[in-house]
């Protein structure tokens, strides 16, 4: 799959990810300065000095958003939405339903975010980006980072009392999320991008088996990490709620739907159900992104009507301990 991305400053539209071997290859990303409550930093956790940059369409960037609703700091944390297609030039702002220009910087496209906060910045150009109003500068694009801090850093300001990393599970939490991220979060991506056959098997096989293995692990247990939704709940969440209407069928993923597993299909619903995480999920962004930008795996661009998706039906998690 080819994408757009920076070289010394300038956009360039084309960058190969995939290996000799056909495999998906995600590259690292490079911002990794942190907020702090204390401001050793540099960057003090103070309410309305950071802006958002997301997606509603990136998986990634959705960690961010359910992490800032769960934690109330819609008042705290501004937010921009850039438009569900991603062209030749990269993720851009628009008017479309749903979206939200960048009333901070003015910006157009995605990439003169990075360029503002290094001029001749070489890499990707993703979303999410935490953003100092103050430095001008991006501070993080790491989602997995990101929804650390908005947890950890922001409790001052936070409304709402909910801790996504309690100590007791710190370990855990991160060991969990280390656990799904290759075969799971990016397992899809592994095989829905892969150029090869073999690579293609590999990471759908890795895929299988490892929400086989978690749909046995939520038959005890009502979050990954035991009774308490963690931050480990959002990695996993932001992955399945796109797997049925875009993964299953785009990106070949169609040996299972997660309806299929019966406790993975109904976690998912009951992380769905969750106070303020529902506004977060815009299906018709997802389906749009997907369908639209990938024109090498989808070059009609038709975007499908289905799947119905009833995740506001019932769910059988508050009886499990």
């Amino acid at each position: 799959m080819a994408l757009g991305h920076l070289v010394d400053g300038q956009w360039v539209s084309d960058r190969e990810q995939e290996d000799e071997k056909g495999r998906f290859v995600r590259p690292s990303t490079t911002f990794r300065n942190r907020v702090t409550a204390d401001g050793s930093s540099g960057f003090p956790a103070v309410a309305g000095r950071y802006h958002l940059y997301v997606s509603y369409a990136c998986p990634w960037a959705h960690r961010t958003l359910i992490a800032r609703v769960l934690k109330g700091l819609e008042d705290a944390i501004s937010l921009s939405v850039v438009d569900p297609y991603m062209g030749e030039d990269g993720w851009f702002f628009s008017d479309a339903p749903g979206c939200i220009p960048d009333r901070v910087n003015g910006g157009k496209y995605l990439w003169q975010i990075y360029t503002k906060a290094e001029p001749n910045y070489t890499g990707r150009v993703t979303v999410p980006i935490l953003w100092d109003k103050q430095k001008q500068t991006i501070v993080n694009n790491e989602s997995r980072e990101i929804i650390r801090m908005l947890d950890t850093e922001f409790e001052a300001i936070a409304k709402n009392d909910i801790n996504l990393v309690p100590d007791d599970l710190r370990d855990k939490i991160e060991e969990t999320i280390d656990a799904i991220y290759q075969p799971i979060n990016n397992g899809v991506y592994r095989a829905g991008f892969a150029t090869t056959q073999s690579a293609y098997e590999e990471g759908l096989t890795d895929l299988f088996q490892t929400l086989e293995y978690w749909d046995k692990v939520l038959k005890k247990q009502r979050y990954l990490c035991g009774d308490r939704i963690t931050e480990a709940d959002i990695c996993m969440f932001t992955t399945l709620l796109r797997f049925d209407a875009v993964y299953y069928g785009h990106f070949k993923c169609n040996l299972r739907h997660i309806w299929d597993f019966s406790n993975l299909w109904n976690y998912l619903k009951d992380i769905y159900q969750q106070p303020g995480v529902e506004e977060t999920c815009r299906f018709d962004h997802i389906k749009q992104h997907y369908y639209k930008s990938h024109n090498k795996i989808n070059p009609t661009g038709i975007v499908p009507k289905g799947p119905i998706l009833d995740l506001d039906s019932p769910h059988d998690r508050h009886v499990i301990s």
